[in-house]
This record gives C-alpha cells, sequence and structure tokens, in this order.
C-alpha cells in the first residue's frame, strides 16, 4: 500500500463568483474519524449545489469542509475507529457533505457504497449525489408507482437523466423537458416517452395531450420560478411536486386555489445538510433497489465530460454553459 502523504491538492472557492474563482491549493490530507473511511479519490462528480456554493449562494452545512465537491469514488486507503465495512484497498463510491474536489476526501463509511460490477471509477464518480437525490425525492418523498405519469424538468441533466431511467425502470411513463431538439432526442433515448422542447412548446399543453387531459401525477422540478404556477395546471388531481431546486428563484406568483381543487402536494428537500443517518437510509434502499439496475446495466449513469482536476475552471464553465447531457466528473 502506498504510503499517505502529509499534505494533497484540494479546490476551495477563493470568494464568490464564476469558475475563475476556484483556486487549487495545498491542505492537509484528513484523518477519519470514528465509523470513517479516507478515499484516495480518484473521480469526483460536479453538481449544481457545488455552483451555488462557488457563487456563494449555499455554504458548507455546520462541520463540513470548504474544500468543493459532493460525490467521489475511489479507493479506501485508511479506516477511523470502528470502520469495519470496506477494507482497506476496497473500490468505492460515496455521498460526502464536501471535500470531493481533492487527491483524499473523508466519507462515513455508512454513505459509502461497493462499485457495481461493469462500472468505471469515472461513472462511478458520478453516481452518489443524483441517484441519493432522485431516489430519495421521487420515490421516497414522491412515491412514484408503476403506472404513473411522471414529469421531470431538466431531462439532460445529472438528475434528469437519472431519474428517466429510474422512473422508466420502476414502471412509470415519463415525460421529461429539454432546451433543443437533440437534447430532447437524448431524454427520448434513455426512455422518455415523450420528450418537450420547453424553449418552442408549452409543456402543460403537452402534458396533458399526453395524458389524455389528466396530467402528471407527479413531478420533478429543479427550476421553480415561473414554473410553479404551470406545474400547477400540469399536475392531475391529487398530484404531487417535488422541488429539488430554484434555478429560476424560490418567488412566483401562485394562484393557491388550484392546490385546494387539484388536492396537490408541493413539497421538497435538500440532501447535504441531512444527518448521516438518513443519508445511510438512502443509501441502504439504493443498494436493495437500484444497484442491481447498475450491475446488470439497466441503468448508468451518463457521462458528459471528464476533465483533470487542474481543469477544475473548465469544468465549472462547462456546466454553467448548459450545452452538458448527464454528468461532468474530475480526474483525480
Amino acid at each position: 500500500m502506498a504510503k499517505i502523504p502529509e499534505t494533497m491538492r484540494a479546490v476551495i472557492a477563493q470568494g464568490a463568483g464564476g469558475p475563475e474563482v476556484l483556486r487549487i491549493v495545498d491542505r492537509p490530507v484528513p484523518r477519519p474519524g470514528s465509523g470513517e473511511i479516507l478515499v484516495k479519490v480518484a473521480a469526483a462528480g460536479i453538481n449544481r449545489p457545488d455552483i451555488a456554493q462557488r457563487e456563494g449562494r449555499y455554504p458548507p452545512p455546520p462541520g463540513a469542509p470548504d474544500i468543493m465537491g459532493l460525490e467521489i469514488a475511489g479507493t479506501v486507503v485508511a479506516l477511523g475507529e470502528g470502520a469495519a465495512r470496506f477494507p482497506v484497498g476496497t473500490t468505492v463510491m460515496a455521498l460526502v457533505p464536501g471535500g470531493g474536489y481533492a487527491d483524499y476526501a473523508i466519507a462515513h463509511e455508512s454513505n459509502a457504497l461497493p462499485v457495481p460490477d461493469g462500472l468505471t471509477v469515472e461513472e462511478a464518480g458520478a453516481v452518489p449525489e443524483t441517484f441519493f437525490t432522485v431516489w430519495s425525492n421521487v420515490f421516497e418523498r414522491g412515491g412514484l408507482k408503476a403506472g404513473e405519469t411522471f414529469l421531470v424538468h431538466g431531462g439532460t441533466s445529472g438528475i434528469g437523466t437519472t431519474a428517466i431511467q429510474l422512473a422508466k425502470a420502476f414502471g412509470a411513463k415519463v415525460i421529461a423537458t429539454a432546451g433543443s431538439e437533440s437534447k430532447c432526442d437524448a431524454c427520448r433515448g434513455l426512455g422518455a416517452d415523450v420528450a418537450v422542447n420547453y424553449r418552442t412548446t408549452d409543456f402543460v399543453a403537452t402534458v396533458k395531450d399526453a395524458t389524455g387531459g389528466q396530467g402528471a401525477n407527479l413531478i420533478l422540478d429543479m427550476v421553480g420560478g415561473p414554473y410553479i404556477p404551470r406545474n400547477y395546471e400540469a399536475a392531475a388531481r391529487d398530484g404531487r411536486i417535488v422541488q429539488i431546486a430554484f434555478l429560476q428563484g424560490g418567488t412566483a406568483e401562485v394562484d393557491f386555489t388550484r392546490l385546494m381543487v387539484k388536492r396537490l402536494t408541493h413539497t421538497g428537500s435538500t440532501l447535504r445538510p441531512r444527518p448521516v443517518s438518513e443519508k445511510t437510509a438512502i443509501a441502504q434502499a439504493l443498494e436493495a433497489q437500484v444497484w442491481p439496475l447498475l450491475a446488470d446495466g439497466r441503468c448508468r449513469p451518463v457521462m458528459d465530460s471528464a476533465f483533470p482536476l487542474d481543469d477544475v475552471a473548465k469544468a465549472h464553465a462547462r456546466m454553467d454553459e448548459g450545452g452538458h447531457i448527464g454528468k461532468i466528473v474530475l480526474k483525480v
């Protein structure tokens, strides 16, 4: 086993702003505490919360490092007291509250998962944040069932590509929105029954047409703003809307009588600040319900691009531009 160095490269945001505020700095290699593992990072996924943190809109929760990055894949190189699930030398993927954009990162062993056969380490680095988010919001909070109609906005994002595949795998009818015809084609290629170019077509009308006027049983939204009242129109009676972000703002003018008349449920959640125990429950559900789908190839992360850690600013610029389909990762 290679000796663990004293220091490592790590990425922080020096101030708030665009990709230019990202800096690679030297930091001490962290030491795993009780129940924790130290992972030599091979790949780290880039996610929208990272962009929000860089812009100064999403500070790390108490106790989390200021180092960027919420998901990693790599090799276990050291164990904290009581950690026994993954022996040193095991390749894992893990959800972390921060610290992923670095040579080494700490994860709680219960928030780490084995890498299914057939997944590359770069693909593994693109899994935890999106799969934890989709499972907890679409299937646990949103209660999606086989035979229901599911509308997901941002169908070619990391969240969207994951949600399409999992919803189809569990028997739902899927409608996705995206910002171009090529992106709509990508959504259909992943299994979406209907894809809507929101720049040219009213998604509310499309949802109604595709459901015989009934609407969507579940809507996963990360747009917010003007989409909120439109989601109320697109939802079926007793429909559920799960909010996971507000890319177009967290305020809107809404006629809440639609909420009453349709008996809608509008809920939402964040993942990063949740305690380890709650993330552990999600990890256990994923391993039981979703890992078999990854292992046999019925579902896998959609990869847009990979950048060396030194090019982290270019990787963030790629996400800022909005042209990506699927996940962007850093090769560490």
